[in-house]
C-alpha cells in the first residue's frame, strides 16, 4: 500500500472520476506518494496547509500506471513516484489526516501494524 496525501476538498472532486493526477503529472511528471514506513517523514510538510487533508491508500497491485521507487534526494530513502494518472480502482480507503492539539501529525490507527523507518 502507498498512500497520497491531499486537501478534503481536492478528493471530494477527485473521487467519482475514473483516474485523477492531471496537475501533479504536469507540475512533476509524477504523483508523489509516500509508502506507510515514511509517512512520518513526509507528513510535517503538509502542517502550515489549514484546510482538512485526507490520505488516500492505494494498492500499488491494481495501479495501471507505472510506479517507481526513486530516491529523489540520493540519501537512500526511496519513494513511491506514479509516472501516470491514478485510476480510483486502486482507491483502498481515504483516512483523515489526523493532528493532534499543537497541529502535530498523529498516526492513524490503521496504520500502527506498520514501523516507521
Amino acid at each position: 500500500m502507498i498512500v497520497h496525501c491531499m486537501k478534503k476538498s481536492t478528493w471530494d472532486e477527485r473521487k467519482h472520476r475514473k483516474e485523477w493526477g492531471n496537475r501533479d503529472l504536469e507540475d512533476c511528471g509524477f504523483v508523489h506518494c509516500c509508502t506507510v514506513n515514511y509517512l512520518w517523514r513526509v507528513m510535517p510538510n503538509f502542517l502550515s496547509i489549514d484546510e482538512p487533508l485526507v490520505l488516500v491508500c492505494l494498492d500499488e497491485s491494481k495501479m495501471l500506471s507505472e510506479v517507481k521507487y526513486e530516491d529523489g534526494d540520493n540519501v537512500g530513502r526511496f519513494y513511491p513516484h506514479v509516472y501516470g494518472l491514478i485510476n480510483n480502482s486502486a482507491v483502498l480507503e481515504v483516512l483523515p489526516f489526523l493532528k493532534d492539539e499543537d497541529g502535530n501529525w498523529l498516526k492513524n490507527d490503521e496504520f500502527l501494524d506498520y514501523p516507521d523507518e
